[in-house]
């Protein structure tokens, strides 16, 4: 990883700074990544806040990862 840089991203109309040392590009395609997600807990709660949004989301992600996560050590054994 290089020297920490300001990468601007945009999530559900807002633009945030996010200062990391990771390639700008993949910041990018999390930030992108994350606003997917935004956008498919709003279709399924549209009266829902952005911190509500916000929260579905992340939910969403961490059931993501747990189900990869468990898949994964499936086939580790």
């Amino acid at each position: 990883m290089g020297e920490p840089r300001v990468v601007h991203v945009e999530v559900n109309g807002q633009r945030y700074p996010i200062r990391s040392a990771l390639d700008p590009g993949y910041v990018q395609e999390l930030a992108a990544y994350v606003d997917r997600k935004m956008h498919v807990a709003f279709d399924s709660a549209p009266s829902s806040d952005a911190l509500g949004l916000a929260i579905l989301a992340a939910l969403n992600i961490a059931d993501e990862y747990f189900r990869a996560r468990d898949s994964q050590q499936q086939v580790d054994g």
